[in-house]
């Protein structure tokens, strides 16, 4: 096949598995680095004019791959680089989507700057974060998001987008709800600025009880969360196989104060929440798969339940993606059958068509 563009030039049946921190799937049929927002432009002609389906690839974290990998094109976003500058009273980082998250945190608590330091930890690139609103420990990135500029593919050209006009709401967009696949994350702009941490979530308060009041720093967070995300293998470790996940497999629901008062009669027991604005409660998904009869350390084939944290689904060492998607389908209708909610999970499966389990998992 040919290149339209001289900066681009696909490469052949690359495997995809490798680029991803689950490990499993099949190859690109075909796969191009895009470095520059231009090459990302010229990557989407070329899918075009080959009449081929693409996918954007960022840092393969949140991503679970099929066996049979993606009959198109695969661009894996690595443009790079950070500029630092002022506005009134704020900071904007102006960030290219390929650059490491974990890395724009530990420069952003590195300045002082408060915003991003209960994200410490989190795996993949800057560009993935805006899409499903990455949050953890109190903090979203939707807070501090204040422009992007991205690809739209159905126009053509380049555009930015405030943080307004992504429509965030809880561990969702508009990129991953009505406008998926329609616009590529080249750069996000952060704004940020000095202040002390956010410590609201109750591991949080817990861990941070011994300090005196206002003497925790940023620092002090970060080193906490990424304590805490470790000792629950959410954070990649090469030498710990319960870090061969996607992170947190599910989203945690969110219901009313009578369904939890429910699932309490119904569990005989006291039910863990977070308060959510309107009088609705986060509810730990861990706490009802666990109960669902999924321990730590549970196992299906080459998959498990990683041993640190229930919300981890890990590959044991040679996993399929099929693997993956049964075990999850097995979770969710457990749960759904006990008690009645409908878990969400958070990857992008890619590659799988009209399979029917992807159907159910999805289904809100």
């Amino acid at each position: 096949m040919r290149s339209v563009e001289p900066s681009i030039r696909p490469l052949a049946e690359v495997p995809l598995g490798p680029l991803t921190t689950l490990g499993v799937g099949g190859g690109a049929r075909w796969f191009v680095r895009a470095t520059t927002p231009e090459e990302i432009a010229a990557a989407h002609r070329w899918a075009r004019d080959e009449q081929l389906p693409l996918f954007v690839l960022g840092g393969g974290s949140n991503l679970v791959v099929a066996d049979r990998g993606f009959e198109g094109l695969v661009v894996q976003i690595a443009v790079d680089g950070i500029d630092v500058g002022r506005d009134g009273a704020e900071t904007v980082f102006r960030v290219g989507a390929g650059e490491s998250w974990d890395g724009l945190v530990a420069a952003a608590v590195a300045r002082g700057l408060a915003g991003l330091e209960c994200l410490s930890g989190i795996p993949g690139s800057v560009g993935g974060t805006p899409v499903q609103n990455v949050g953890a420990y109190g903090q979203e990135v939707s807070e501090t998001i204040r422009e992007l500029t991205v690809f739209d593919r159905g126009a053509s050209h380049l555009t930015t987008m405030s943080g307004a006009e992504c429509r965030f709401a809880y561990r969702t967009s508009r990129f991953k709800r009505e406008d998926a696949g329609r616009f590529v994350i080249c750069e996000v702009r952060f704004a940020l600025r000095p202040g002390p941490p956010t410590v609201t979530y109750p591991d949080l308060v817990r861990a941070c009880a011994g300090g005196a009041s206002g003497s925790v720093t940023l620092d002090d967070v970060r080193q906490v969360v990424l304590a805490i995300r470790r000792r629950k293998g959410m954070v990649i470790d090469e030498s710990d196989p319960d870090t061969r996940s996607v992170g947190s497999f599910f989203m945690n629901p969110v219901v009313t104060a009578g369904v939890r008062e429910q699932l309490a009669e119904a569990s005989n027991t006291a039910v863990p929440g977070f308060p959510m604005p309107g009088g609705q409660v986060k509810i730990p998904a861990a706490w009802l798969i666990e109960r669902a009869g999924f321990a730590r350390g549970h196992r299906r084939g080459c998959m498990g339940v990683s041993s640190k944290h229930p919300l981890a689904l890990v590959n044991l060492g040679g996993a399929t993606a099929r693997e993956v998607v049964d075990l999850a389908t097995e979770i969710k209708r457990r749960v759904a059958d006990q008690f009645g909610i409908g878990l969400q999970p958070e990857p992008a499966f890619v590659g799988f068509g009209d399979d029917p389990d992807i159907a159910y998992l999805t289904q809100a």
